[in-house]
C-alpha cells in the first residue's frame, strides 16, 4: 500500500520535527492496512489525534467558541461521503466514512452527521480543546454573543484587512478580509492522505476549520472536487485557503491532470500553479497517479508531508 500524507500548508511551523514525525507514523499506520480506504482513515485518525494540527483535537475555535469538525473520503470509482460542522467528533473521517459506506447520501452536516456517527460507533462528545486553543480563547476580548451580524461584525474589526493583498494572501483556511498578523498559525493544517494498492485509490481530508469563522462556517474540505477527490486515474487531498479551493476545486483540477496522462508531481504543480493565477491565494495538493507515484506541490510558506509503503511493481 501506498501513502502520501500531509499536514496543511501555510506558515512555517514553530516546531517541524515533531510534526514531521507526527505525519511519518501516519503515513506508516496507513500504509500497513490492507485495503485504500483503510489505509486512508487510519492515517488521517492519526493527524486528528494529535493538537499539533488543525484536526480532531486541537481543531480551530468559531465565533461562538465551538470547535465543529469536517472531513470528506472517496474511492477511485467514484464513491464519496463527507461529514461537516460537527461538534464534539474527534474523528471527523470516521463520521465521513459511515456517510459513504451507510448512507445513500455524500454529505450529511451538524448535529445530525453527529448522531449518525455515533449510530455507528464513532466516539462522539470529545472534548476537543488542546491547552493552546484554550489559552487563546481566553485571551480574546469581547466575545460577540447574539446575532451572526454581530459575529460579523466583531470579526472584521477584529481582522479586518484587504483581501486582494498579496501580503495577506499566504496562509491556509483563512477568509477574506484577515490580517496576516492576526491569523492564528494552526489555521492551515488541515490534514490529508492518499491511497493506492496498484488497483484502487482512496482519498480522505479534515480539519477543524478556520480560527475565528463565523459559527457555522465550512470550508472546502468535505466538499467533493474541492479538499478531496478520486478517479480512476488518481485522487488527490487539498489544504489551504478553503473558500479559493471551493471556488476553484482544487483537487479535481489536479486529477484531470492525471487524466490527461501528467504524472502526479506535474499534475500537483499544474493545480497549484492555477490556483495561484486564479486566487492570488495560497495552497497545496498532494496526488498519486496509476503508476503509485506521489507528488505534492504549495505555494505557501511550508507543507509537510510523508510517503511510506508501494504499490506492487513500483
Amino acid at each position: 500500500m501506498k501513502v502520501i500524507v500531509h499536514g496543511g500548508a501555510g506558515g512555517a511551523p514553530d516546531e517541524p520535527e515533531p510534526r514531521q514525525a507526527v505525519l511519518d507514523e501516519a503515513a506508516a499506520t496507513g500504509a500497513a492496512e490492507s485495503t485504500v480506504l483503510d489505509a486512508v482513515e487510519a492515517a488521517v485518525r492519526v493527524l486528528e489525534s494529535s493538537p499539533r494540527f488543525n484536526a480532531g483535537v486541537g481543531g480551530a475555535v468559531q465565533s461562538d467558541g465551538e470547535i465543529r469538525t469536517d472531513a470528506g473520503i472517496m474511492t477511485g470509482d467514484r464513491e464519496a461521503g463527507a461529514a461537516c460542522s460537527m461538534p464534539g467528533v474527534e474523528h471527523a473521517v470516521s463520521a465521513a466514512r459511515v456517510v459513504l459506506e451507510e448512507t445513500p447520501h455524500v454529505l450529511v452536516s451538524g448535529r445530525h452527521a453527529v448522531d449518525l456517527a455515533a449510530d455507528f460507533g464513532v466516539e462522539t462528545g470529545v472534548d476537543l480543546w488542546s491547552e493552546q486553543t484554550r489559552e487563546k480563547w481566553a485571551d480574546l476580548d469581547a466575545v460577540p454573543e447574539g446575532s451572526p451580524r454581530e459575529h460579523l461584525d466583531w470579526l472584521r474589526d477584529r481582522f479586518g484587512g484587504d483581501p486582494d493583498s498579496a501580503e495577506e494572501a499566504s496562509g491556509g483556511e483563512d477568509a477574506p478580509g484577515t490580517a496576516a498578523t492576526d491569523r492564528d498559525p494552526k489555521d492551515h493544517d488541515t490534514v490529508g492522505a492518499v491511497a493506492s494498492d496498484g488497483e484502487s485509490f482512496a482519498t480522505a481530508t479534515s480539519t477543524g476549520g478556520r480560527w475565528l469563522a463565523l459559527a457555522g462556517r465550512v470550508g472546502d474540505v468535505p466538499q467533493i472536487g474541492s479538499g478531496f477527490y478520486a478517479a480512476p486515474a488518481g485522487a488527490a487531498s487539498a489544504t489551504g485557503a478553503g473558500e479559493d479551493i471551493a471556488k476553484t476545486t482544487l483537487t479535481r483540477r489536479a486529477v484531470r491532470h492525471l487524466e490527461s496522462g501528467r504524472d502526479a508531481q506535474t499534475a500537483a504543480d499544474l493545480a497549484i500553479e492555477e490556483f495561484a493565477e486564479l486566487t492570488g491565494s495560497s495552497a497545496g495538493v498532494i496526488v498519486l497517479d496509476r503508476d503509485g507515484t506521489a507528488g505534492s506541490a504549495f505555494n505557501s510558506d511550508a507543507m509537510q508531508t510523508a510517503v511510506d509503503g508501494q504499490v506492487p511493481g513500483e
